[in-house]
């Protein structure tokens, strides 16, 4: 059942007409992307009903009036990914204001509950890929609104234009008896005031010329689903030894102009988001300020292409996020012929990762076996909130200089390890005859039966055990470090018997027979002719 019942405050009246039965839908549309449905309209102050303007006034509405609209209702079980309740904006409103609540019962083990998620398009529409995106929360917040000057974290700022607004509705999952839900909308009538011309971080830090650069470029905030501040995810990296940060917030660009006073000589932000859809998550690395990367689609919809190209005409790498998480709508179903990395090692390291860990490095072998291109990992923390530490693990980049492109440059050719935290340090290489020397995601080219010396040389992971990983498996395995964490492993291989070589510092095992968590983990060298 879905019902409005307009409620009024100051001089606001009108109504939304009667109610109907069923989901009261105005359409069922499928626009290339996932199905969504659109709701029956919520209008306010009707032509007969507002007086003529007066001067200074668009809508001729006292300034501070305020106008209220609810609407109920209910979603049953398998309704769209999305569903849009058109709101009709009159002239002269200076702010709009949008609480929503919804039912939770409880559900029996095994069984998915009530989730809804909710966001809104202005006048310009919900067309995929269009522009009339202004905000999205997901599920972190019940209420948000949006004014010229300000706008809740995860929204736009800028002026409320008359027309068609869509309040958008995710039900992300539906419990068996459905999802009952509130939607209140409010409007302010007022001057609009002025939207400040956004500023933004530099693409550029003070670096140390060509040198290793630690980063985390997986992190949220109050602007999506996160509980820190900008300030303080700003001052956790710091902490912890970063060169640069990536701003990644769910579905939102929302966060871009507020990192400028942030950055610094010692400090790189780039700009991004966590696109999340509903068959996995990837992150939008370092793409132009301002740029907004839809997430309204499927695997089965055959548009993920057109989004990473957008990702990447925007200057920005597209990384599929923990391909491998158990959460509902994280594990990435578009596979990974679009990717310029992938996040392997994704926060804590738990089973998922080393899954993501092993489908990688079956990705490797199937790479130099087909002769085909390779795709580098990361490593990012993904921390949401206190005690998520900030930079663990974090993705630490060869690069010719402390700027966007540089970085880029190094992630997109696998110059980077990745380590649980800035006290482990790597250094990692191969050697063959007449002086040939590659570091981590270079090649080395020598004859298949050439000799090659890999050296591995190890700081701060006391305990730990490093290892040599070829495309034959796990071929030679050093002693666990002294308590110093600092130790060197080498040993001797030619290209026909190892493809390439990667390193791992594992701690000691958790479960007898099983592998223990990761402390660092590098990228390959490639060994032999292409």
């Amino acid at each position: 059942m879905c019902e409005d019942h307009p409620q009024h405050e100051g001089t606001g009246t009108g109504t939304n007409g009667g109610a109907s039965r069923g989901l009261n839908r105005r359409g069922l549309f499928v626009t290339g992307a996932a199905a969504a449905l659109t709701l029956n309209g919520v209008s306010f102050a009707s032509g007969a009903e507002r007086r003529a303007p007066q001067p200074g006034q668009d809508s001729g509405k006292e300034a501070g009036t305020r106008e209220t609209r609810t609407v109920r209702g209910t979603l049953p079980p398998g309704a769209p990914d999305f569903v849009y309740l058109p709101v009709e904006i009159p002239e002269g409103v200076s702010e709009l204001r949008v609480a929503y609540t919804y039912t939770k019962p409880p559900v029996p083990a095994g069984t998915q509950g009530n989730a809804l998620d909710i966001g809104v398009f202005d006048e310009r529409g919900t067309e995929l890929g269009g522009k009339g995106f202004r905000g999205w929360s997901g599920g972190a917040r019940t209420e948000f609104f949006i004014r010229a000057d300000e706008a809740t974290p995860g929204y736009i700022a800028g002026r409320v234009r008359a027309g068609t607004w869509n309040i958008a509705l995710g039900p992300y999952t539906v419990a068996p008896e459905g999802l009952p839900y509130e939607v209140t909308i409010t409007l302010t009538y007022g001057a609009p005031g002025r939207t400040p011309k956004p500023v933004y971080p530099p693409d550029r830090a003070k670096g140390r010329g060509r040198a290793w650069y630690r980063g985390d470029c997986h992190l949220h905030s109050v602007y999506s689903d996160g509980k820190r501040t900008l300030a303080e995810i700003a001052a956790a990296a710091r902490a912890a030894g970063l060169d640069f940060i990536n701003s990644s917030e769910h579905n939102t660009h929302s966060a871009h102009p507020h990192w400028a006073d942030l950055a610094g000589d010692d400090l790189l932000i780039m700009l991004g988001e966590e696109i999340t859809t509903r068959n996995g998550h990837v992150v939008a690395l370092g793409t132009d300020p301002g740029t907004f990367i839809d997430w309204r689609y499927r695997a089965r919809d055959n548009r993920f292409g057109r989004y990473a190209r957008k990702v990447r005409d925007s200057g920005g790498l597209v990384v599929p996020a923990h391909p491998h998480a158990t959460c509902v709508g994280c594990n990435w179903k578009f596979g990974f012929g679009e990717a310029d990395a992938v996040e392997v090692w994704n926060g804590t390291y738990t089973p998922d990762d080393e899954i993501s860990l092993a489908d990688w490095d079956s990705m490797l072998v199937a790479s130099v076996r087909g002769g085909k291109p390779w795709i580098p990992a990361m490593g990012n923390s993904d921390a949401h909130r206190d005690p998520d530490p900030v930079g663990s693990p974090q993705t630490v980049v060869l690069a010719d200089d402390l700027t966007r492109d540089a970085i880029q440059d190094g992630i997109r050719k696998g110059r980077s390890y990745i380590a649980e935290s800035k006290s482990v340090e790597l250094s990692f290489s191969a050697a063959g005859g007449r002086g040939k020397h590659a570091g981590i995601g270079e090649r080395l080219t020598v004859d298949r039966d050439a000799p090659v010396t890999v050296r591995l040389d190890v700081k701060g992971a006391p305990g730990c055990t490093p290892r040599f990983v070829t495309d034959q498996g796990v071929l030679h395995t050093g002693p666990a470090l002294p308590a110093s964490g600092a130790g060197t492993l080498e040993w001797r291989t030619t290209a026909s018997y190892a493809a390439y070589v990667r390193a791992e510092v594992r701690h000691a095992p958790a479960v007898p027979g099983l592998p223990g968590a990761l402390s660092a983990f590098t990228n390959p060298i490639f060994l032999g002719r292409a």
